[in-house]
């Protein structure tokens, strides 16, 4: 460890001179990393030997996704070695800011279910709980987006090649996951593929903890190939299996590989588990919790039952006891589209023995719930098998021993609603676990400034305990607290716009209101009424002489799956009005537009602290969680929003004068959509304003010609605007009125920024994950 500045100082210029004595940045990155790792490395030998040794109950968070950023930066706080790193750097002529932006970021997860489970590893390794992540070594990520016309475009990346590092190959627990082939477990007419797991480690702050995140890499067995099999195909086949996050599924060989790349990683982290399992399998619950973050792991469950009925030789009873005992379940989603569902005949070809374990699981509940003369639209609903479709949610609730909703409405929704009947059910298998965020990564490292002015303000208590934030409630009123927290919101800003202009972005003004909304897109993430706002002020300063409204800029994050089309087409409207919006010499003045490309946790590290304004604006009832809210929160922005996942709890923290809400609340929808009374065309024929709008935006006069919104217009009036986008419109527009005036009241705004980061600390993740293991994991600190 490096115990002092000159220590580090006097180590680096001696491995720098080993390695070459060039001053090249890439050289002083490399060298200074394999320092890290080497420190890394002994905390993480010792960690795993107390966990051996004391045989303790571990965690596996499996998940298909793991947005977990860049690390060199976020690893040196966690060692407690930043600040020594740093100044030292400086001194030898180096900055540690230019050597983290040399670090590609790793292509693991796309947004908050990835974001999430990141922050949950860094909170178990932060609480010092044994819990390691399980999940898939993806070569390429998602995909690298660029902005070309206004559209987005898809590139390969590839990240790996320089995360030397962080990983480590673990040849020595490679196993086989068998595809295909007939449905008794031991024929040799199946197609095998090899799974290599890469660990890295995940660093506990401060406190020498250094768990496990295991990612699976898929490789060319060398077992025989089936008959009928090309090399050359299965090789292929075999690469794509741990090369792309979701691959596009609208084709049927999209599904095959999306439906290989779950059983993959579950098949190889349930092998390995139990392979290194401390006890007999049957104490198994006593010493391995598997928690599944949404329906892609669920395969895991009848997985794990394949693996004790036909390696380990256990009877159904038995076997079926242990599974339940030691999966639990968290739903992220209230949409019955993104509950996962796959077509019988695709599991029974691709995975035939797990997919007959399924089938018998499907016939043992059914007999349960007609014993107890189940009605038939609740046995259908509760049906795992339905039509020759596997619903997995409800496999997933089935086969567990918890379930959760990851917000408090999100839960009520999931039992009164779309889980109704299995909740009635399983009535004691069901809570709530509100997400939560690492305020370590989100507040400590991404906004040094703030956190250092919280120190100054109420001590460093507060680090290790973020819910003593709510001891700055006193300063709200303080007026030298307001002007030296504007100061830091002012510093983020300029360096937002440095970070930004380095893009190409037109000059962005830094007294202007910072108003972000950077999510996923998709429909009820509703960044089209966002856009179709801004065009309408646009409108109105052109026609308006006297209408000359607050400087906002407006920037816009995220990426569209490369199969929705509507998705895609918004981001093509954003960036049609923001080039009108933004060369116009009088309106640009007031109102400006960033798109910023390739969003990823390393622009959230930016554009988080320097936001005025959190855009939370997602058809209420439609959002489960949400945790960039929290991360606005925490440094200080205002949320501007619907009542629609956590931005209900945080209103309840920081009271609805604090924040700006808006539209429908969450009963109005799922009434509307019961009673299917809603009318788009109503809405548009009672406002001019939205008709005239409307039929601009239907004529393509702001979107480079109505060929490009064709999927826009499908949505808004053929499938009758099914996020109620016009519907709340006018309510979207009064409210942002009623936030700019707030804005130029200054004590009045930075009161308001000061009382949501004092609320903050509830959100921590450390929160979430105390919960989770109290009440559902039952870990013990070691």
């Amino acid at each position: 460890m490096f115990h002092s500045k000159e220590k580090f100082k006097e180590e680096f210029a001696k491995r720098l001179e080993q390695a070459g004595g060039n001053k090249e940045p890439r050289l002083a990155y490399a060298v200074l990393g394999a320092m890290v790792r080497e420190v890394v490395e002994e905390d993480w030998i010792r960690t795993n030997k107390r966990y051996k040794e004391s045989e303790t109950k571990q965690l596996y968070y499996f998940s298909i996704e793991f947005l977990i950023g860049r690390l060199l930066g976020q690893n040196l706080y966690n060692l407690g070695i930043f600040t020594i790193v740093q100044e030292g750097l400086r001194e030898l002529g180096y900055s540690l800011a230019e050597l983290e932006e040399m670090e590609p970021e790793p292509g693991l997860g796309n947004g908050g279910l990835g974001r999430l489970a990141a922050c949950f590893l860094d909170s178990l390794a932060a609480l010092q709980l044994p819990g390691h992540g399980c999940g898939i070594r993806y070569k390429g990520g998602l995909f690298t987006q660029r902005i070309e016309d206004g559209f987005q475009t898809e590139y390969p990346t590839d990240w790996i090649k320089e995360m030397g590092n962080w990983e480590i190959r673990r040849e020595d627990l490679t196993v086989e996951i068998p595809f295909y082939g007939r449905l008794h477990p031991h024929l040799t007419d199946m197609e095998w593929v090899k799974a290599v797991p890469y660990d890295m480690p995940v660093i506990g702050a401060s406190n020498g903890t250094v768990n496990t995140l295991r990612l699976w890499q898929a490789e060319i067995s060398e077992r025989p190939l089936p008959a009928h099999k090309d090399f050359e195909e299965y090789a292929m086949e075999t690469a794509a299996i741990s090369d792309r996050l979701y691959p596009n599924d609208s084709l049927v060989t999209g599904k095959i590989l999306r439906l290989k790349q779950q059983y993959f990683m579950c098949s190889a982290s349930l092998q390995t588990i139990l392979k290194t399992l401390p006890c007999p399998v049957r104490q198994l619950p006593a010493h391995v919790a598997i928690q599944i973050n949404d329906t892609h792991p669920a395969i895991a469950i009848p997985e794990l039952m394949r693996i004790l009925l036909d390696v380990e030789g256990l009877e159904w009873e038995e076997a079926w006891y242990l599974t339940t005992q030691t999966i639990s379940y968290t739903n992220h989603t209230i949409l019955g589209e993104a509950m996962e569902k796959w077509d019988s005949h695709l599991l029974s070809a691709l995975v035939p023995r797990v997919y007959e374990i399924i089938q018998e699981i499907d016939r043992r509940f059914k007999a349960q719930l007609q014993e107890q003369q189940c009605k038939e639209e609740a046995f259908k609903k509760m049906s795992i098998i339905d039509d020759g479709i596997v619903k997995m949610a409800v496999l997933a609730v089935v086969g567990s021993y918890k379930v959760n909703g990851v917000a408090q409405l999100h839960t009520d929704i999931l039992k009164n609603r779309e889980m109704k009947e299995l909740y009635r059910q399983f009535s004691g298998k069901f809570h709530n676990k509100t997400n939560g965020i690492s305020h370590r990564r989100w507040l400590i490292k991404a906004n040094p400034e703030l956190t250092n002015l919280i120190t100054e303000s109420i001590g460093q208590e507060w680090i290790k305990k973020p819910i003593l934030l709510n001891n700055l409630n006193k300063f709200a009123i303080d007026a030298s607290f307001q002007e030296a927290l504007k100061a830091v919101k002012q510093t983020k800003k300029n360096q937002l716009i440095d970070h930004v202009g380095k893009a190409g972005n037109s000059p962005i003004d830094p007294l202007s209101i910072f108003d972000i909304h950077i999510k996923r897109f998709h429909g009820y993430k509703r960044q089209l009424m966002n856009i179709l706002h801004i065009q309408s002020l646009y409108d109105r300063i052109k026609e308006d002489s006297t209408f000359r409204p607050y400087p906002r800029t407006f920037f816009f994050g995220g990426k569209a799956a490369p199969g929705y089309e509507f998705a895609k087409q918004v981001i093509k409207l954003i960036n049609a009005v923001a080039s009108k919006v933004n060369k116009d010499p009088l309106v640009r003045k007031h109102i400006h537009i960033v798109f910023v490309e390739d969003y990823n946790v390393s622009h959230g590290e930016k554009l988080f602290p320097a936001a005025d304004v959190s855009e939370q604006i997602s058809t209420a009832s439609k959002e489960a969680s949400g945790t960039g809210n929290m991360k606005f929160m925490m440094n200080g922005a205002i949320t501007l929003g619907t009542l629609d996942g956590a931005n209900v709890e945080i209103v309840e923290r920081v009271g609805k004068e604090n924040a700006f809400i808006f539209g429908l609340h969450s009963q109005q929808i799922m009434q509307l959509e019961k009673h299917k009374s809603y009318r788009a065309q109503d809405v548009i024929e009672q406002s001019p304003e939205l008709a005239t709008l409307m039929a601009r935006l239907l004529h393509g006069e702001f979107s480079d010609g109505s060929e490009n919104i064709s999927f826009i217009r499908k949505q808004l009036v053929d499938l009758n605007d099914p996020y109620f986008v016009l519907k709340d419109f006018q309510s979207y527009a009064t409210v942002h009125e009623e936030m700019v005036a707030a804005y130029a009241n200054s004590a009045e705004w930075w009161g308001m920024s000061v009382k949501n980061i004092a609320e903050s600390g509830v959100f921590s993740s450390d929160r979430t994950i105390q919960q989770y293991s109290d009440e559902v994991w039952h870990l013990e600190k070691i």
